[in-house]
């Protein structure tokens, strides 16, 4: 008998554990689906109410919907926060607003309406006076380009001159220009997808991109990465004088500097490697590492200048390439064009060949452990490391550098050997960007001494060769 009942009181005591368990499980999870900023909170909640575990009748509409609203507010509010630290999260907890500044960027960051009419947005409170002008592009060199927002906030929002709403959306917006240095892909990328990427993939695509200085050509290039960040239609503020109103949002893009991400000071904590697989799932590219190639010979992409830069013995490389093992396939320009279809193209190849330019950019769509080999000029050393072999080994590219010696440059026999061209690049630094820039960026070919660059070629074979 006492046997008897001292099992039943640890069956009975097991029991009452097991179901103080489950309560606080269900609990944990009621709390999860309520306030849980991350996720789908509207599709986490009809599956509660679907198996019947809250009590919203299907004809609750009203109640649906305040919970509805609740969880967006909730879900905004979060989001930007993340956005905001250290003092500037005073501010913004206190009016709802707060500009972060950087010596290289500056982001307004609005959990208070936001009314855009074109250039002008305009943010209702009573806790805040402000009149600023912001130039919504990061790379600083680039703002004589950009066309500045005026940000009115405070009272002032508030009174009759402020235009009433047009189009009235119900999730956040990011405001950045499209202009500064588009049309050149390395800034396309560096100063402008690389920003909107951490700055806007935390919001899960509920998020709507109103773009300043529209550029149709932009848009269109990077249509797959905007559709990816977005679910959404972008907007032109300009266009048809219409104003719209948002609940909050972003005004400017984080940015970081070139090529550049700051994994502990991003709403997502994003890497590089985050950023290079988002832009394989927005191409829908095949290969994530290059042992998954299968080809008879390593592919070698060649990227051929037409302007400055130029390989005058490119056919002659194009024959040491092959002898050497590799299958080349040769791109100018004109056949990077269409980003979605080039993009395939560099995804298949083990490694690529170019002299410092923009078409360097292309290594984002190389597969992991690839092999990037840059043809770095006279007078371009730092800036071929800077702009491409750093971020390289970033993005789990291995980097490989050919430099020229002055006989290979075109410089040589048009200056001389004394010439402080020649002697001295860092001195015609001195005299400023655009003199600079004449002389090694566009007033330079290069005639690559086929010798010393087979043991570039070979060791880049052996690369490969290790990771198949």
């Amino acid at each position: 008998m006492g046997k008897k009942l001292k099992v039943e009181l640890v069956f009975g005591a097991t029991t009452y554990s097991v179901a103080f368990l489950l309560l606080l499980v269900w609990l944990f999870a009621a709390a999860y689906f309520y306030v849980n900023p991350l996720g789908s909170c509207k599709h986490q909640l009809r599956f509660w109410r679907d198996y019947s575990l809250i009590s919203i009748k299907k004809g609750d509409f009203a109640i649906e919907e305040v919970l509805n609203e609740v969880i967006q507010e909730d879900t905004l509010k979060f989001q930007l926060r993340r956005f905001v630290r250290d003092e500037d999260r005073i501010q913004f907890e206190n009016t709802g607003f707060s500009c972060l500044h950087s010596q290289i960027s500056e982001v307004c960051v609005s959990e208070r309406p936001l009314i855009i009419d074109n250039q002008t947005i305009y943010v209702p409170s009573s806790h805040l006076q402000l009149t600023k002008k912001l130039k919504l592009y990061g790379e600083v060199n680039a703002h004589h380009r950009v066309s500045p927002v005026t940000i009115v906030a405070g009272e002032q929002s508030t009174n009759s001159s402020v235009p009433a709403c047009h189009v009235t959306h119900d999730v956040p917006a990011v405001v950045f220009s499209s202009r500064g240095f588009a049309g050149n892909m390395y800034h396309e990328i560096s100063e402008m997808i690389i920003p909107l990427f951490i700055t806007t993939r935390h919001f899960q695509s509920q998020v709507k991109f109103v773009i300043t200085d529209f550029n149709p050509k932009w848009v269109k290039k990077y249509s797959r990465v905007l559709k990816s960040l977005s679910g959404y239609d972008v907007i032109n503020p300009a266009e048809n004088g219409t104003v719209h109103c948002f609940p909050g949002g972003v005004i400017g893009l984080k940015y970081y500097g070139l090529m550049a991400l700051n994994s502990s000071d991003l709403p997502g904590g994003y890497s590089m490697a985050d950023f290079r697989k988002f832009m394989r799932e927005s191409y829908n590219l095949k290969y994530k590492n290059v042992v998954q190639i299968k080809r008879e010979r390593p592919v070698l992409l060649l990227i051929s200048r037409k302007n400055s830069r130029i390989f005058l013995n490119e056919r002659q490389m194009i024959a040491l390439m092959e002898e050497i093992g590799f299958e080349v396939v040769l791109v100018r320009p004109s056949g990077m064009s269409d980003l979605a279809k080039f993009s395939r193209v560099v995804n298949t190849c083990s490694v690529m060949v170019g002299a410092h330019g923009a078409g360097l950019t292309n290594e984002v769509f190389l597969p992991s452990g690839a092999v990037m080999v840059q043809v770095v000029l006279l007078g371009l050393e730092w800036g071929s490391t800077a702009y491409y072999g750093g971020p390289a080994s970033d993005m789990g590219v291995q980097y490989l550098e050919y430099k020229i010696d002055p006989e290979e440059s075109t410089l040589l026999k048009k200056f001389g050997r004394d010439h402080p061209i020649i002697t001295d690049p860092d001195s015609i630094g001195t005299k400023g960007y655009y003199a600079f820039r004449s002389v090694y960026i566009n007033g330079q070919n290069v005639d690559v001494n086929l010798t010393r660059f087979r043991e570039t070629l070979v060791q880049a074979m052996e690369l490969v060769d290790l990771d198949l």
